[in-house]
């Protein structure tokens, strides 16, 4: 990605890629003195996920996300031509972060047991994977949009809590992850 990019006119600095996820890449950038996150969408495949309209579900998905009440970043704005989304850049160590250093604070697990009653009740699943959530001043908030219509196999006893300490499953990611 250029180090300049545009969206809807504003002019963004990237600083650093942030991460990579199944539908894009996500920089820290900054405009005048705010650091804000621009996600660029991919349409790199993806084996294990289908997508439709990839702009359109991360609009959707974070306004029922709103409306559900779960504690991620603002979205700034959208600029669906050129498929970039500008969103609040939340600071601090991810959950996956604080697992390998084994400084995962107990009450994450209690904060996301409140998501996930909230989740639920609104029939949903989020994307659990630790490199989904910050912690920042002791609240956990989940950066990215993605949800799902609720499946039993994927919600957070089932698939996501696999990965929030150092399990066989976690460790395994961590090697296949690590250069």
């Amino acid at each position: 990605m250029n180090d300049t990019v545009f969206v809807n006119g504003r002019e963004y600095t990237i600083l650093k890629l942030l991460g990579k996820g199944k539908g894009g890449y996500s920089y820290l950038a900054r405009t005048g003195n705010e650091e804000v996150v621009v996600k660029q969408i991919h349409h790199e495949p993806c084996a294990y996920y289908q997508f439709g309209n990839k702009m359109e579900a991360e609009i959707s998905d974070y306004k029922r996300l709103q409306d559900i009440g779960i504690p991620m970043p603002q979205m700034i704005e959208a600029d669906i031509e050129n498929e970039r989304i500008v969103k609040e850049y939340i600071a601090g160590d991810t959950v996956y972060e604080l697992v390998l250093k084994d400084k995962l604070p107990e009450n994450c697990l209690c904060q996301m047991k409140s998501m996930c009653d909230l989740l639920y009740k609104a029939k949903t699943n989020i994307d659990y994977f630790p490199t989904n959530f910050i912690l920042r001043d002791g609240i956990l908030y989940y950066v990215d949009y993605e949800c799902n219509d609720y499946m039993e196999e994927w919600n957070f006893e089932n698939w996501g809590i696999k990965y929030w300490s150092k399990t066989p499953e976690f460790l395994k990611y961590v090697k296949e992850h690590s250069g």
